[in-house]
């Protein structure tokens, strides 16, 4: 089974040597967010000089905050100091990062997704010859190409941002879409990438997996439900999202996250949302659970997500048992 890993540190151990341990463990790939605090491309750098094999990628970057230049730039310079085995995971992310955080308006996601692949496409085509892309939000004129083939996944959420993985992309990474709709969500995808002749096989499917090991799996759970709550509560895409299987549940959870009800908020997330939505139990329960999503959807390549109110011991633990090696 081909297992990714989001990276999370945890007690005193920090990213780099997460990626290291995974590497390890078997597990074949690791993976950076990038929100606040640090440069997820600085932190994949770091990791494509202490690894040898394991495939590395962003999941994600905004397309807001660089332009499409640095993101080709970048992409090439990690696909050169990986030796090949970085991915260029994109997203819209959420306005509120993009406005309050960078200071852009938040404007037509959707096609500033769609532009800003095209130009990275193009940017890194190889061919030398001047790039000229003149689009309705994004505009690139008389550079060169350069030659770096780099993978490129988008998280897309809703049906048009997931038109434009089927039109463009390598890879999908979705994110809180419940797992009984995946395969549906994917037939979006495959359309749009049959109305441009490409193969809809040839696109990873990889989603985000929540996922979190104790001994005691009630504690596990309850460590999914403040995750899932955070996300229904702060970001209208995910919203939806959860709502294509759960909508009243997830205008419940949305609803007191609003109002300051945190705690109320991950109460009113159920066990059927939970197992819908993330992996959570003892070990062998666990590994059990992420070995049937993966034998009963099309997902191709599960990023274990690891939520940040799991401990440190929790975080440890997920790490160690969720490892392909164990699964």
């Amino acid at each position: 089974m081909d297992v990714g890993l989001m990276v999370t540190a945890f007690g005193d151990v920090d990213l780099a040597d997460v990626a290291v341990r995974a590497e390890k463990r078997g597990y074949d790939a690791v993976w950076v967010g990038e929100l606040w605090g640090a440069s997820g491309t600085v932190q994949v750098t770091e990791m494509a000089c202490r690894t040898d094999s394991i495939d590395l990628g962003t999941a994600i970057l905004n397309v807001y905050s660089r332009s499409p230049a640095v993101l080709a730039m970048t992409a090439a310079s990690l696909q050169d100091a990986s030796d090949g085995r970085f991915t260029l995971g994109l997203g819209t992310s959420t306005p509120k990062a993009v406005e309050d955080l960078h200071g852009m308006s938040f404007d037509r996601p959707v096609r500033r997704a769609h532009e800003t692949i095209e130009i990275v496409r193009e940017l890194t085509a190889g061919t030398g010859d001047p790039v000229a892309y003149d689009g309705e939000v994004l505009e690139v004129a008389d550079f060169p190409s350069i030659d770096a083939d780099v993978p490129i996944y988008h998280a897309g959420l809703g049906p048009a941002n997931r038109r434009v993985v089927g039109r463009l992309c390598d890879g999908w990474i979705p994110h809180n879409i419940p797992f009984s709709e995946l395969d549906e969500a994917f037939e979006v995808v495959a359309d749009a990438a049959r109305e441009r002749d490409r193969d809809p096989a040839e696109i990873t499917i990889a989603p985000y997996v929540p996922s979190v090991v104790s001994d005691d799996p009630a504690e596990a759970r309850d460590v999914l439900r403040q995750h899932l709550a955070y996300y229904v509560g702060s970001g209208e895409g995910y919203r939806r999202a959860v709502a294509t299987r759960f909508p009243e549940a997830a205008d419940r959870i949305a609803e007191a996250w609003r109002d300051g009800e945190k705690r109320v908020a991950a109460g009113a997330v159920t066990d059927e949302m939970v197992a819908d939505l993330g992996v959570a139990g003892t070990p062998d329960g666990a590994r059990e659970q992420l070995r049937t999503l993966v034998s009963e959807t099309e997902i191709d390549h599960p990023i274990v997500v690891i939520p940040e109110p799991a401990s440190s011991d929790q975080t440890e633990r997920t790490i160690d048992a969720l490892a392909p090696d164990r699964a």
